[in-house]
């Protein structure tokens, strides 16, 4: 009986922590839409140019370095959230609460006209009523993670529909929806002339996993949680533990290192620099079968290394690919076109055997299913 109690304590306890983060994340996604909205306009109106808002990340950095996110890539995706949105039927077709032709009211453009003493005060209320509030539609049910995935890589206002309602009624991950754009989800239901179920207008209220997203923590100036419960991000922990173990010449750097590529941001599983070979190492586990367009993805973030990390006396960046089904495991290494053969030997040399890293990617794997049973 008092077992059952304490078990309602817990529930209380985890609900209101779920309700605390939805809640965050309602008022960061509302934050995003308003400074997109407030640096669209400005730019539209040709009163603000790319410098300004470039000089805008500059003097939030510089006077408020607690404010993350806020650089100018990260305002132009604010800008380009708002813009990409603000026009959609999931959007506009829900009631905002402050309306923007408030301030076209003839009493307010009267009173300027004729009250010159008194702009002052009427000015910085008008400056209000055109801040919007979307906190009351379907966008808030995202991360800020999800609605950049689903702006920078949709075309069109319909596509953009699509995955939004999705992703909520079947609360994908960040890194599910990422697969399901790739895998041509909305193209394949739109020429298999497949209807939505009406599920899909439904909203799923139990969906806090889709707020754990790292500008959640970020806007709050907290560390983001690392979940042990997570089977990817446990072994990953796990080889991370390993290619410590091999030798001196790694040293560890992240995980889930992130590289921004365009408007898009990757995360690499884990990354090492190694004092030997002078180079940044970027490690990808991918518990599925091997596939060619693994290897092209880990070249993809070698470039992003090379381009945007890499120092300029430091080597070309290394990848090291390890891919486990049922059957077999996988290692391929991904090396830059640039290096000499002499340079190839050598990294190969120093790098890990690829029988080695096969077998404790399969002592790994075979560990966690036993500890499932």
């Amino acid at each position: 009986m008092l077992q059952k109690q304490f078990t309602d304590i817990i529930q209380l306890i985890k609900q209101s922590r779920a309700n605390a983060i939805k809640a965050v994340n309602t008022e960061l996604i509302n934050l995003y839409w308003n400074i997109g909205e407030y640096i669209s306009k400005r730019v539209e109106s040709a009163e603000w140019g790319d410098k300004t808002v470039q000089e805008l990340a500059i003097f939030i950095q510089t006077n408020h370095p607690d404010l993350k996110g806020f650089n100018s890539r990260g305002l132009y995706r604010m800008k380009q959230f708002y813009e990409n949105y603000h026009q959609a039927p999931f959007v506009a077709s829900v009631k905002q609460q402050i309306q923007i032709d408030k301030i076209k009211d003839n009493k307010i453009v009267s009173a300027l006209r004729t009250q010159p003493n008194d702009a002052d005060k009427i000015v910085p209320s008008m400056r209000t009523q055109l801040i919007s509030d979307i906190r009351d539609t379907i966008l808030v049910k995202l991360s800020w993670t999800h609605h950049r995935t689903i702006f920078s890589r949709c075309k069109t206002p319909e596509e953009m529909g699509f995955y939004i309602k999705l992703s909520v009624k079947e609360n994908y991950s960040s890194r599910e929806l990422d697969r399901q754009i790739s895998a041509g989800l909305f193209e394949r239901t739109m020429l298999g002339n497949a209807k939505l179920p009406s599920s899909l207008k439904e909203i799923h209220h139990d969906i806090t996993n889709n707020f754990k997203d790292s500008y959640v923590f970020e806007f709050l100036n907290l560390p983001e949680p690392h979940s042990e419960s997570d089977l990817q991000k446990g072994l990953i922990k796990q080889m991370k533990n390993f290619i410590l173990e091999l030798g001196k010449d790694f040293l560890f750097i992240c995980e889930e290192y992130k590289v921004q590529v365009g408007n898009s941001d990757f995360y690499i599983d884990l990354l090492f620099f190694h004092r030997g070979l002078q180079c940044l190492v970027a490690f990808e586990l991918k518990a599925d079968k091997f596939q060619p367009e693994h290897l092209g993805q880990l070249n993809f973030y070698l470039e992003a290394l090379d381009r945007d990390i890499k120092k300029r006396n430091e080597n070309p960046s290394i990848g090291i690919l390890l891919c486990k089904d049922k059957d077999r495991e996988v290692v391929e290494y991904a090396l830059s076109r640039s290096l000499s053969p002499p340079m190839v030997s050598e990294y190969k040399t120093q790098l890990p055997d690829k029988k080695l890293l096969q077998k404790k990617l399969h002592e790994l794997f075979e560990n966690n299913n036993e500890a499932e049973y």
